[in-house]
């Protein structure tokens, strides 16, 4: 059975015409790609030989990928790395896919729904609950209205709209 994986970069498109591919990251920095010389590239494994920022996106080498228009054919492919190649958690710390599909509940414990998604659009990770019915919220991911205790996210239910 192999590992889950875990996505750090998608393709956006080819930099240059030596098969340079531009990148929107899912990681803090192009380092933390770079870090990772065995990818998954569209569940196929390669060898990255760089990555590197690049103002708003990235840019990275890929073996094998020589061409503008080989590396343009990657656009919209997933990077992904496999779960356990990733860096050690300090306390409090969290990897987003980690929280996809935990449980929400109150402080009593009574059910509230699941993680659907974790967004973050500048001010702070967002954690989207789906109930049952399938009704989802966004609520703020921080101490006091949604904790990560036990292996499930422990919610302010004044805060599901």
């Amino acid at each position: 059975m192999s590992q889950p994986r875990i996505t750090l970069a998608a393709v956006a498109g080819a930099h240059g015409i030596a098969g340079e591919l531009r990148l929107k990251l899912f990681t803090e920095s192009a380092k933390s790609l770079a870090d990772h010389k065995t990818v998954f590239v569209n569940g196929k494994q390669m060898q990255l030989q760089s990555a590197k920022d690049s103002g708003k996106t990235a840019i990275a080498r890929l073996a094998g990928v020589t061409t503008r228009e080989a590396a343009e054919a990657l656009r919209g492919s997933l990077i992904e790395v496999e779960r356990a190649a990733l860096p050690p958690l300090e306390e409090g710390e969290y990897y987003h896919a980690d929280l996809l599909g935990l449980a929400c509940v109150d402080s009593e414990g009574n059910p509230l729904g699941r993680v659907s998604a974790i967004e973050n659009f500048g001010a702070g990770d967002l954690v989207e609950v789906e109930d049952a019915n399938g009704k989802r919220a966004l609520v703020p991911f921080k101490p006091g209205i949604a904790d990560l205790a036990d292996g499930r996210i422990v919610i302010d239910p004044e805060f599901l709209a």
